[in-house]
Parts: structure tokens; sequence; C-alpha cells
């Protein structure tokens, strides 16, 4: 079985990000990269399933050059190959799902794992669109996952609960924190890392759908005020909040 892992390169979240002096991008003097965190779910359970049902992981990663330590991340973690798909210009989610659905296509995976968003971005949309463009099912926020066979057997996180998905494969799957425990890469698996080849492609990006006009960063939070000390004050209270803050 082919099964394949879509991967991020984002910013480290503890980063200090500033805003670029285009005002549309941000300024990457400084920033630390590092694989997507939730796509490092996605590696494990991808990895736990070549355990189980035997054959060949290959991770896949839209970006440039850069892109390459995330990629001898997941070598390391024990995935078996790695595909850069070339592009440095900006791209949004359609076109970041096209370029995968394509490479995915091309590699014959029957199974894809991605992380639920990346943390840079967080449209958490791109496993949805890509199983849409491969013609794949899909099953999103998935915390326990089991394999029997070509069925699938999904838990997934709805709002107030937990909900269980029965399908089956080709299937997408966009993995949660608590899915499993992502390994640690060992010394042996960063030494082989090294050996593995990662296999780099020009990526025919489509046409982005989106465009961003502008970045900026939240406003300073304002100092707190008192209105009053008993109940007199409640009626300025909600005038405030209506008039002022605007919440009610």
């Amino acid at each position: 079985m082919k099964i394949a892992v879509c991967i991020s390169h984002v910013p480290d979240t503890a980063t200090k990000i500033k805003i670029g002096q285009d005002e549309k991008s941000i300024d990457t003097n400084g920033v630390n990269y590092i694989i997507n965190p939730y796509d490092e779910f996605a590696v494990e359970e991808a990895l736990k399933t070549k355990e189980k049902l035997d054959g060949e992981v290959v991770a896949i990663c839209l970006g440039n050059d850069s892109s390459k330590d995330t990629i001898r991340k997941a070598l390391a973690m024990g995935v078996d190959r790695g595909v850069l798909l070339k592009n440095d210009t900006p791209h949004d989610s359609i076109s970041v799902s096209k370029a995968l659905a394509d490479e995915i296509k091309n590699q014959e995976c029957e199974i894809v794992f991605c992380g639920k968003q990346s943390v840079d971005y967080d449209n958490s949309i791109v496993p949805q669109l890509t199983a849409s463009l491969l013609g794949y099912n899909c099953v999103t926020v998935v915390v326990n996952l089991n394999l029997d066979g070509n069925k699938v057997i999904a838990e997934r996180e709805i709002e107030g609960g937990k909900e269980v998905v029965e399908s089956e494969l080709p299937i997408v799957i966009s993995a949660q924190k608590g899915l499993n425990e992502p390994r640690y890469a060992s010394l042996k698996g960063i030494m082989s890392a090294k050996k593995k080849v990662i296999e780099e492609k020009q990526a025919l990006v489509s046409e982005s759908y989106s465009e961003i006009l502008l970045l900026h960063k939240p406003p300073a939070k304002q100092p707190g005020r008192i209105i009053g000390s008993d109940v007199s004050a409640v009626h300025e209270l909600v005038k405030v909040l209506r008039e002022e803050i605007k919440i009610i």
C-alpha cells in the first residue's frame, strides 16, 4: 500500500512574527521554521499504518529549498521518501490542494494523512479540498483511527462531543492532537534520513483564487476601567458594552 503524508514548513509557534515591508507577508529574518505541529500527528499515523499494513510512506511538501529541512524531519521519523514540490510564490489553499492532489494521484496513494490545519494560515480546508479534487473520501479532525482491510472507522471531534464515522479507501484523513503521540527521531533515523531520497519537482501551482491585501497586528490591549462599584453602574456598563465595545 502506498501512503502519502502531506506536510507544511511553517514558522515556529514561539517565533515573534514581524510584518514585512510590503505589508503583505512576514519578515522572515530570524524566523525559525519547523514541521507543522499537526502534521507530526499525521506522520506518526502514516507510520503506524505502514507498520500494520506494510507498504511505503511518501512525504509531500509544497515550498522552496528551505522546506527540505522539514522533509528531512519526516524522513528521520521513519518516512521512506520525500517529494518537494518546488514553488516560491505565495499560494492559497485551493492552489496548494491542486498541487498536492496532482502529486498524490501521480504517486497512486490510497490513503492520505494531513494535519487538520497549518499553524501559519489556519484555514483548515486543505485536506477537504484535496480529497474533493482526488475524488477520495475524507474524515477530518480525527482522534482515533482503525483500518480493517478496505474499511475505515474513525472517531472525530465535533462541537460538544465526538462522532464515529465509517468509510472506505481511498481516503484523506486529517489528524487532530490526541490521535497519537508522535515519535522522536532516533539517532539512527537522523543518520539514515541523510541518505534517503528527496525528489524535487517543479510544482504546477494554479492561479490563486484569493489575494492578501494587507497584514497587520491586532491592536494593543486597552487598559481596563472600572465603571462603578455597585448596582447603580449596571446601566452605564450595558451602555458601554452596547455602544463602545459593541458586543450586545
